[in-house]
């Protein structure tokens, strides 16, 4: 399946409010106890009913979810239990469904309960407590900005300076006129991915170089001006992405 920034990962991106409610989210068997991690990003493949696990591309999540995948792949399954409340939302209106209903491609969001200071495999193996199918809603339906160009200094104060010198219509669009350096906003929620030939990693924006060809991926509504679409926190970015197509 095709990577997807996408995300275009804000997600803090999105991340605790993709999952679609705190009523749905305490439904789950761990309750309110340990650290709560999210991860939110497209369904690898569709898991059937009764589905034990879920393997997703993870593009967002909170920050102790994020830190958890610093240095992992971005495909990661992850386990279901009796006790994990599933919610579709369809329209925007969110109904009890079960993992049968999913489909490969949908944007799930999931929440676990786990230990402080869990690892990636620890998270992993406790069941979720909920898990919310935005089939494949990709960003709450605003649309992808996609940015491409070269690092032009270290990173501070959450923004990434960029030298522009490529994107999606959108993005070049927004452009005309305007510097090709630019910069763009951060957060807790941004994921960070630094490609290995066809493998993408998790990494800390500390880890990105000047030189570096990254690809910036936000979400916002199509009517906003640059400097709007700048202030808000990049779903993902990517280091040494290979041959990304614009409007994935």
């Amino acid at each position: 399946m095709k990577f997807r920034l996408t995300l275009a990962f804000a997600a803090a991106v999105v991340a605790c409010g993709a999952l679609g409610g705190s009523a749905v989210a305490n439904r789950g068997h761990h309750g309110s106890h340990g650290q709560l991690y999210t991860f939110s990003g497209e369904l690898l493949t569709a898991p059937g009913p009764n589905a034990t696990s879920v393997a997703v591309q993870v593009e967002t999540g909170n920050h102790a979810g994020l830190t958890a995948l610093v240095g992992q792949s971005q495909d990661q399954n992850f386990a279901l239990g009796s006790g994990t409340a599933v919610t579709i939302w369809s329209h925007g209106v969110p109904h009890v469904g079960n993992t049968g209903s999913l489909q490969q491609g949908d944007y799930v969001a999931l929440r676990i309960r786990a230990p402080h200071g869990s690892t990636l495999q620890q998270i992993e193996g406790t069941p979720a407590a909920a898990l919310a199918d935005h089939t494949a809603a990709g960003g709450g339906g605003k649309p992808l900005w996609l940015f491409i160009g070269t690092v032009s200094g270290p990173q501070s104060g959450g923004h990434v300076a960029l030298n522009v010198d490529s994107g999606n219509w959108k993005a070049l669009h927004a452009m005309l006129g305007q510097s090709l350096a630019q910069a763009f906003t951060y957060d807790d929620g941004t994921i960070f991915l630094l490609w290995q030939g066809r493998v993408p990693t998790v990494i800390d924006p500390s880890q990105l170089k000047a030189g570096d060809r990254i690809t910036v991926r936000i979400r916002a509504p199509r009517a906003d001006s640059l400097a709007q679409v700048e202030a808000v926190p990049a779903a993902h970015v990517g280091d040494h992405e290979p041959a990304p197509a614009p409007e994935q």
